[in-house]
């Protein structure tokens, strides 16, 4: 384990150690999304390995690619992701949901930028890579690697394309967050931590 990860799961250990959390209770509860294939949504049951595609949204659709034997947690990712992504389409201005802490404000304030200009996702993102990198006790890092270079940024009021597309959407980047599981055995994202990832499709 590296040194950087050891530090982070400390803190997340550390920071688990004072009052008890009261667990967190989405206000309201965005719908599930739909798959293209017959299975329910990994929320629902065990991930199994291989692809799935999940319409997130209209016209927005995230390609995972689940690995052999996957661990459980790594729903934790696939959800805020899918979860954020959604927001975003739908012009939401917080997300929150299986997210506290800095995660709730890094995540909201994102979405937030998006309805600030206007702007909304068509296409297909990828999920891939998806690995627990460490795991300590209540602790643990998710990494994943994300490409979105087959989703274009288009107007939430026209529909159309926006001119020029952001740099971040041209070449495969990585994703990483703590989550802590809480008394209630409920694993939630704390923070996005800054990936050293090296991505490529």
């Amino acid at each position: 384990m590296r040194r950087a990860e050891t530090t982070l799961l400390i803190l997340l250990l550390v920071a688990g150690c004072g009052a008890a959390e009261r667990p967190y209770q989405p206000q309201e509860a965005a719908p599930a999304p739909t798959r293209s294939t017959p299975r329910s949504h990994p929320a629902q049951e065990e991930p199994r390995s291989g692809p799935e595609t999940v319409t997130v949204a209209e016209g927005l659709r995230a390609r995972i690619e689940w690995p052999a034997a996957p661990d459980p947690l790594l729903k934790v990712m696939v959800e805020q992701y899918v979860g954020t992504r959604r927001a975003v389409a739908e012009g939401q201005r917080v997300y929150k949901r299986g997210l506290e802490l800095d995660a709730a404000v890094q995540a909201s304030e994102w979405v937030e930028d998006f309805a600030d200009e206007g702007w909304s996702m068509r296409g297909v993102g990828r999920l891939y890579n998806l690995r627990v990198s460490a795991r300590v006790g209540k602790g643990a890092q998710i990494d994943a690697c994300v490409d979105e270079s087959g989703v274009r940024m288009v107007s939430s009021r026209t529909g159309k394309a926006i001119s020029p597309q952001p740099e971040w959407l041209r070449a495969p980047y990585g994703q990483s967050v703590a989550a802590r599981r809480g008394d209630d055995g409920v694993w939630r994202i704390r923070t996005y931590v800054p990936s050293r990832e090296r991505c490529t499709r």
